[in-house]
């Protein structure tokens, strides 16, 4: 097979959707007493983030995706968009950053405030061709919203991410056009400090902003490029509202076969993230030479036009996931319903900044240490070999386990120790290049743990600080599946 020749465009896309799909219908049981209207919502499944996911999880997973740990050295740039952040003021991209093992030196930037922000940060990185940077850019999206309870967004938003690679190699796509346009239009606004979403008049919103500003604003882009619209192979545009992006297709003269699934069915919309999802989609349909158009909508509008290539999409796509029935964990996961977890729930969980900035890489990176003179690895990294028969001093060299593959050795399942999701499962994991650690395992199934089990590492929540608001990340074990996540 003949290599692609190296160009600036897009390295590739990917999407992330926790394992959890929570069934609407069991959302909607639980309001149809007071919000019978909810009812036309209710259909399928949306994404839900385990307790120990927030954006910043969900976006260390879509990078890794898309090679950001493999290739750490070769990443100069990451933003990471939500509106979700979990901090207001401490880099989450840099958490991020520091969990994929990027460089010291890499420009790293947090986004957000509106839906299409994934979108804009995607086209800077694109109309920039790497200008100043002496390596690829990712862009990260991520969403964990708390919707009201009995609102409509509280069926229609999905927990996940999705994220873009754009530098010189072997594109998948390439820049066309970009249009941007800016407008104060108020959909739906969230206050500072608030955790639920206001929003106004569907119809509204549907006539001015997305069957004038943002059909408009494609209008340009497609005058930008020189391309009718008729010549658009892949047309994918976020939209809550029902058929709101048949309509813009419409009025535009797109064809109706060039329409991308919002997958509403299967995981809902995912906010910020749901643009760069959708492009996902998008470019794994497209035959080679077609042209993509995605746009969004959010304080505003973006749409940019790709040319897709011959080389193929090389991140995974998301598996099927996990039926969830109980709307109750939604609420506990989130923080909206306080339940009695007894005594042990009791402790406090203050974090000692100083004592986390010096054990740094081994909590964010998972780094442990290899003996350079018997090979011996293990976590933690200590001052003395801990092979018996060599014991050396000052031979450890630092080593990620974070990629390195492993299986369980043994597994305890505890209904007694505090967990936001009994039971507590740990056990020992051992890895193929001989490291044992005790950990905690993430998204085990019940009776699903057994001694020889293929696992593989996941960057999670260990912990919340409530009284303080801070919470502690670390690395977990998770069984190997067929499907993606």
């Amino acid at each position: 097979m003949t290599q692609a020749p190296a160009i600036f465009g897009l390295l590739a896309t990917t999407r992330y959707l926790p394992r959890l799909r929570l069934e609407r219908a069991e959302v909607f049981n639980q309001h149809r007493w007071m919000a019978p209207g909810l009812k036309g919502l209710a259909k399928g499944r949306r994404a839900l983030a385990h307790w120990d996911e927030d954006t910043v999880t969900m976006a260390v997973e879509a990078a890794r995706q898309l090679g950001a740990a493999e290739t750490a050295d070769a990443v100069a740039a990451l933003t990471l968009v939500s509106t979700s952040l979990p901090f207001a003021e401490r880099s989450n991209a840099g958490i991020a950053a520091a969990a994929l093992g990027l460089p010291a030196g890499a420009a790293l930037r947090d986004g957000g405030a509106s839906a299409r922000a994934g979108l804009s940060e995607l086209a800077a990185a694109l109309r920039q061709q790497g200008q100043g940077l002496a390596g690829d850019s990712l862009v990260v999206a991520a969403e964990r919203r708390t919707p009201r309870p009995a609102s409509a967004l509280e069926l229609i938003a999905g927990d996940g991410a999705a994220g873009a690679r754009v530098g010189r190699g072997a594109a998948i796509a390439t820049f066309v056009a970009h249009r941007s346009v800016h407008a104060d239009f108020v959909d739906h606004f969230r206050e500072s400090g608030h955790a639920h979403d206001y929003g106004w008049e569907e119809r509204w919103v549907r006539d001015e902003a997305y069957l004038k500003l943002v059909a408009g604003t494609i209008k340009a882009c497609l005058a930008d490029a020189g391309v009718a619209a008729a010549d658009v192979a892949h047309f994918a545009l976020p939209a809550p509202l029902p058929r709101v992006n048949e309509a813009v297709a419409r009025k535009l003269g797109l064809p109706p076969t060039a329409l991308v699934s919002t997958e509403h069915e299967s995981a809902g919309d995912l906010g910020s993230a749901q643009p760069l999802a959708m492009l996902d989609i998008a470019l794994r349909a497209a035959a080679p030479g077609a042209l993509v158009l995605v746009a969004a909508f959010g304080s505003g509008c973006d749409a940019l036009l790709l040319r897709r290539t011959e080389v193929p999409c090389p991140s995974p796509v998301p598996g099927a996931g996990k039926p969830e029935t109980s709307y109750l964990k939604l609420l506990s996961f989130t923080g909206q319903i306080d339940l009695e977890w007894g005594m042990r729930a009791e402790m406090d969980n203050k974090t000692a900044l100083t004592a986390a900035w010096r054990d740094h890489a081994r909590a964010a990176r998972f780094e442990g240490g290899r003996c350079s003179a018997c090979g011996t690895v293990q976590f933690p990294k200590s001052g003395v070999c801990v092979n018996p028969e060599c014991r050396a001093q000052g031979t450890q060299a630092p080593l990620s386990l974070a990629d390195a593959q492993a299986r369980v050795m043994s597994h305890t399942t505890d209904f007694l120790a505090y967990t936001p999701h009994p039971p507590f499962q740990f056990g020992h994991v051992d890895f193929d290049n001989g490291a044992r650690v005790l950990m905690e395992f993430a998204d085990a199934d019940a009776g699903e743990l057994a001694v020889g089990l293929p696992l593989r590492m996941v960057y999670r929540i260990k912990d919340f600080d409530r009284q303080r608001g801070f919470r502690r990340y670390f690395w977990k074990a998770t069984p190997v599946r067929r499907e993606t996540n």
